[in-house]
């Protein structure tokens, strides 16, 4: 191996070296570094955060709100599945055995819900809704961190007993919604390269010696 080579080689092994010493806990699996992306805890009404029913009682807010947050779970498990280690089918088919009484009742909730407030349409109101809720989960740019954070709020879901999973949705709804804002890898150097300065050689200015012939 040329003399140049290997200090390409080295170079490289140094900026693995960071980046490993950079890295976050286990439990990101597709980044250096987790984004930050946590907020605070919510109630389910504030802007953005869910399809808006008008009108709604504290009861279908809390229904809508942990809707919401199972839809963004079924959207991921239909579009992470280029990472299997995330295990966000796995995830959501557990979430559905272990929560469904839960479940069953949000949805019994919305739906009275558009027969309260739908008229004749109610039904289709409520499909459109549903429409609404998984768009509002789609995302191509920030797709790294909507699918490292739906799997992290499936294993806490499998944590949370029967009955709680409305309040974990209160927990994590915010940090849900900010996945889906594109961000950068908080474990890298961002430039033009994505890798650090470290003096390596210009790639097409070599001499045969190994040496910089910019220099």
């Amino acid at each position: 191996m040329g003399y140049a080579l290997r200090r390409i080689f080295a170079g490289l092994s140094a900026c693995a070296l960071l980046a490993v010493t950079a890295a976050a806990p286990a439990e990101a699996y597709l980044f250096w570094a987790q984004p930050a992306l946590k907020g605070q805890p919510v109630n389910g009404d504030e802007p953005g955060l869910t399809a808006p029913l008008a009108g709604a009682n504290p009861k279908e807010i809390k229904a809508n709100l942990l809707w919401a947050m199972r839809a963004g779970l079924n959207v991921a498990a239909l579009q992470c599945q280029f990472a299997p280690g995330l295990r966000v089918v796995e995830n959501y088919n557990a979430i559905l055995r272990q929560h469904s009484a839960e479940l069953q009742v949000a949805y019994a909730t919305l739906s009275a819900y558009f027969k309260r407030t739908g008229g004749k349409t109610w039904q289709t109101k409520l499909d459109q809704y549903t429409t609404r809720t998984y768009n509002g989960f789609s995302t191509l740019n920030a797709q790294l961190t909507f699918c490292e954070t739906a799997a992290t709020i499936g294993r806490d879901a499998q944590d949370t007993p029967a009955g709680k999973l409305t309040t974990l949705a209160t927990v994590r709804m915010r940090e849900f919604r900010n996945s889906l804002i594109p961000i950068n890898d908080a474990g890298l150097i961002t430039g033009s390269s994505g890798l650090p300065n470290l003096g390596l050689p210009a790639l097409d200015c070599i001499d045969r010696k190994g040496r910089d012939c910019k220099s």
